[in-house]
């Protein structure tokens, strides 16, 4: 059974239709290509309640495994989508956002400036991705391979692989 997944943007102009929101279908092509399912994606503006309410709505009935966010985790004073997430979190999981920022890093200085968090609420992972399409493409691909096996971890599933420091 594949893991099912929301991807939500963060963004005011893509929400509004005056922009493209090309960073979630990048999220969603990763998704296909690493067997998650996606279910629905979503575009919102940058408001910290709306992002928290749906975030919540979303994990509270168990529509997800997964939200992947995209947007918003910038120093723009309309921002806001790490502290909407810690908002309805129940516990840190730091080590993707780090591994991300880690990886970026490498690539440019200015990784510095994101604020992603990852976070589980009930039984859903919620990780923030950046808003840029380079970004995510490179974030997300870097980390991919280990969600099956958080998730797996976080519904308690049996399935989780052993060797998953392996890679």
């Amino acid at each position: 059974m594949a893991f099912k997944v929301v991807v939500i943007t963060a963004s005011d102009s893509g929400y509004a239709g005056k922009r493209e929101d090309l960073s979630g279908e990048k999220v969603i092509e990763i998704c296909q290509k690493n067997q998650l399912s996606v279910i629905k994606k979503i575009i919102l503006p940058d408001e910290a309640a709306l992002l928290s309410q749906t975030m919540e709505q979303i994990a509270d009935q168990e529509e997800a495994d997964l939200i992947l966010t995209t947007g918003g985790t910038g120093l723009a004073p309309r921002d806001c989508t790490p502290e909407a997430t810690l908002a309805i979190a129940d516990r840190m999981v730091p080590g993707f956002s780090e591994a991300m920022r880690s990886l970026s890093l490498q690539i440019t200085k200015r990784a510095m400036l994101s604020r992603g968090v990852s976070v589980t609420r009930k039984a859903t992972l919620i990780i923030n991705l950046p808003g840029s399409t380079k970004a995510v493409d490179e974030s997300l691909s870097y980390i991919i391979d280990q969600i099956p096996h958080a998730l797996a971890l976080l519904k308690n599933q049996k399935q989780a692989s052993q060797n998953h420091f392996e890679k």
